[in-house]
């Protein structure tokens, strides 16, 4: 898969949580700039673009800011990384990254990072003694350790405004997937404690992000790439 444009890109998951053990793939997420005039057309270009060997995930850079502004864990990663694991930087990158506290409000972070928290927890119950899952204690114990990661993670950036990727005690994420794997109402307590948390921290977090930043930022994008056609006399 080839994609041009790319403004900012670097290695997430297991790696950058600092969970990854031998054999774990090594994911890579990004974002791309699709050329302004290409937008104008009937049809719109692919917003996202997934491959395998390597894993890797590209967002376009709209849609990304529109996920971002909802509080999607998953592309939330992308402006947290530590310096080494960026892979791509530009100019357009790094302003990006330098606005990141702005994407941030308290009610959509609390939201999206108890409610993909919760949906780990639902795909716990659901698997527990289905026989035609294959590979289940993996499954189950991965499913437990992103469980944890995102009450963590969005609990910490609800009460300071910021996220820190690589957790701390990795091990201990280890512990509790192989727990939860063999128990899935086990995490029943972590899940509750963290919705407490939540619910009776006040976040230092706008009720509403300023969307206003990452507008003007996209516009910035769009004149960079946009292209006038060529001037041809009658």
């Amino acid at each position: 898969m080839t994609v041009t444009n790319i403004l900012l890109s670097g290695i997430v998951g297991s790696t950058a949580y600092g969970l990854a053990r031998e054999g774990s793939d090594i994911d890579r997420l990004g974002m791309f700039a699709t050329p302004t005039e290409e937008l104008h057309g009937l049809h719109r270009p692919p917003e996202s673009h997934v491959s395998t060997a390597p894993d890797r995930t590209l967002h376009e850079a709209g849609k990304w800011c529109r996920l971002a502004l909802a509080g999607n864990p998953t592309v939330m990663e992308l402006v947290w990384l530590p310096d080494e694991l960026y892979e791509v930087r530009t100019p357009l990158g790094d302003e990006l990254i330098a606005l990141r506290q702005t994407l941030l409000s308290a009610r959509r972070i609390r939201d999206a990072y108890l409610g993909y928290a919760t949906q780990q927890f639902r795909k716990l119950q659901n698997r527990q003694g289905d026989p035609h899952t294959d590979g289940l204690p993996q499954r189950a114990a991965k499913h437990a350790r992103h469980l944890k990661r995102l009450c963590t993670q969005g609990y910490e950036l609800y009460a300071t405004g910021r996220l820190t990727v690589r957790v701390e005690d990795p091990e201990s994420y280890h512990r509790f997937g192989e727990q939860v794997a063999a128990d899935p109402e086990a995490a029943q307590p972590l899940l509750r404690r963290f919705e407490e948390a939540f619910a009776g921290t006040r976040s230092v977090l706008p009720e509403k992000p300023d969307e206003r930043a990452a507008d003007a930022w996209l516009r910035r994008v769009r004149r960079e790439f946009y292209a006038l056609a060529p001037v041809t006399s009658a």
